[in-house]
C-alpha cells in the first residue's frame, strides 16, 4: 500500500534529481524527518533504500545512451560496495544529534558542489593506466561510505571525481556513478534494514514518486535555465544545512541539561 505523503517525497526527490542531476536523497530525508517523524537513522536508511531502485532506472536510462563505463562501474562499486556497510554501521554508532549536524553540513558541502558545476569541468585531468584504477578505486570508497552514512547515492561526490581526475564528460560521470551506486547503496541499505533503519512502508510510494518526478523535472529542465536552477536548489539546501546543524546544536544542549534558546 502506499501511502500518500511518501508519495509526494518521493515526486519532489525526483523532481529535484530531475532538474540538477543530482540525487534525491538530501531532499527525501529532510522531508521524512518533519512529515512523518522519523529518527535521522531512519530517514537515512530509508532514503538509502529507496534510491536503490530508481537508481536501477536511472543507470538503465544512461546505458541506453551510451553513457555508462561498465568497467569503471565496476572498480569504483569494488569499494563503494563495502564502504557503504561500513558506514551505515558507523551512521547508526552516531547519536541523533552528531547524524543531524553532520547530515546539515554535508547538505552544505552539496550546495557548494552544485553550485561550481558548471566551473570544475573546466579544470579536468586525464588519468590511465594504474593511476587511473587507484583513483576509481579511492572515489568509489569515499563515495560508498558517505552513501551509507548519509542514506543519499553518492553521486554527489562521485560525479566531480569522475570528472576532475579521470576525465569523464558530465553525462558519462553521472551514468557511471548510478550504475556503481546500484550495488552499493543495496549493502548499505541492507546493512541499515538489519539495524532497523528502514521504514518500509513508506518506500513503495517513495519509489513510485521518485520515478515519477525524475521524468517531470528532467522534462522541465529543458526549458528552464540550468544556472538559475543550481543557485535556487543551491540556496535551499544551505538554508536546511543550517537548520540541521541548529538542531543538531539544540538537541546536544538538551541532552547536556544547558537551557535551549528559543528560535
Amino acid at each position: 500500500m502506499i501511502k500518500g505523503k511518501s508519495l509526494l517525497i518521493g515526486v519532489a526527490a525526483g523532481a529535484f534529481g530531475g532538474l540538477v542531476g543530482l540525487g534525491g536523497g538530501v531532499i527525501m530525508i529532510p522531508l521524512m524527518t518533519r512529515f512523518y517523524g522519523l529518527s535521522q537513522h531512519q530517514a537515512h536508511g530509508t532514503s538509502l533504500a529507496a534510491l536503490v531502485f530508481t537508481g536501477l532506472t536511472g543507470a538503465l536510462t544512461y546505458w541506453l545512451h551510451g553513457t555508462v563505463e561498465a568497467a569503471a562501474a565496476l572498480l569504483l562499486a569494488a569499494t563503494a560496495i563495502g564502504c557503504a556497510s561500513v558506514g551505515a554501521l558507523f551512521a547508526h554508532s552516531l547519536p541523533e544529534w552528531q547524524l543531524k549536524g553532520a547530515f546539515g553540513a554535508f547538505l552544505i558541502l552539496v550546495a557548494l558542489l552544485l553550485a561550481l558545476k558548471p566551473y570544475y569541468a573546466l579544470y579536468s585531468g586525464s588519468a590511465a593506466g594504474w593511476t587511473r584504477v587507484a583513483i576509481l578505486l579511492a572515489s568509489g570508497g569515499v563515495a560508498g561510505f558517505f552513501a551509507g552514512l548519509m542514506g543519499v547515492g553518492g553521486g554527489s561526490l562521485m560525479v566531480p571525481a569522475l570528472v576532475l581526475l579521470v576525465g569523464f564528460s558530465q553525462h558519462l560521470a553521472q551514468g557511471t556513478s548510478l550504475l556503481a551506486m546500484v550495488p552499493a547503496g543495496v549493502a548499505g541499505a541492507y546493512t541499515h534494514w538489519r539495524l532497523g533503519n528502514v521504514a518500509g512502508a513508506l518506500v513503495p510510494g517513495l519509489i513510485v514518486g521518485i520515478i515519477a518526478g525524475t521524468y517531470a523535472g528532467a522534462t522541465l529542465a529543458h526549458g528552464l535555465s540550468e544556472g538559475t536552477l543550481r543557485v535556487v536548489f543551491a540556496a535551499i539546501l544551505i538554508g536546511l544545512g543550517v537548520r540541521d546543524i541548529r538542531k543538531s546544536l539544540k538537541l546536544q544542549r538538551a541532552l547536556a541539561g544547558q537551557p535551549v534558546r528559543p528560535h
